[in-house]
């Protein structure tokens, strides 16, 4: 299996860097072929340029920034975001990746006139999400988890009809301890044993 970490945090010795240092021991030891991608480490510009938008509709963008995402997005088979939950959704950089990245002639194909998307993401089959969240789980749910529901319902349509999902979070980060911390790592490797 051929999996892709997306990670996103701009503190290099946070939380989830630890979570992502264990999927990818994790991973690896399973004999996954694992590509990560660290959106802050590489300096990724999450923002849309006026000339992209405008051509945004009728092809790929031209960025040669771009060009190893896309390769990225055709090579995976899996793909599991590693990220913080700010403001109960995703980092701006993150947001920034789907919207430069998931494009026109990437992850779909627009119809010349009235009809549906044609998806490019059909090969992959699998979609995991490991994040942590100050709010509690309850509160989380009342918000309506929008970082939740922007991946494994909206990113997701796009990959295989069958595709398996799985959503991990730490709540109440703000509030964790060395205990919870420890706990929850063992949930994401006990997780990712079944992903």
């Amino acid at each position: 299996m051929r999996v892709l970490v997306v990670y996103c945090h701009p503190v290099p010795e946070s939380y989830c860097a630890s979570i992502r240092d264990t999927a990818v021991e994790v991973l690896k030891g399973r004999g996954w072929d694992v590509r990560l991608v660290d959106l802050y480490a590489e300096n990724f510009n999450p923002v849309m340029s006026c000339e992209e938008r405008r051509s945004y509709n009728d092809r790929a963008p031209e960025d040669p920034a771009l060009r190893p995402h896309f390769e990225h997005l055709q090579w995976a088979e899996a793909i599991l975001f590693i990220y913080p939950t700010w403001w109960y959704g995703l980092p701006a950089m993150l947001k920034g990746w789907f919207d430069r990245v998931w494009a026109t002639d990437v992850a779909f194909k627009l119809p010349a006139g009235k009809g549906r998307i044609t998806s490019l993401m059909r090969h992959v089959t699998k979609v995991g999400v490991i994040t942590t969240c100050g709010a509690p789980t309850w509160w989380s749910v009342v918000v309506g988890q929008p970082g939740r529901k922007t991946i494994l319902r909206g990113m997701r349509a796009l990959c295989a009809t069958r595709c398996r999902t799985f959503f991990l979070a730490h709540y109440l980060m703000d509030s964790s301890t060395p205990k919870s911390r420890a706990a929850f790592l063992a949930k994401v490797r006990a997780r990712l044993e079944r992903f």
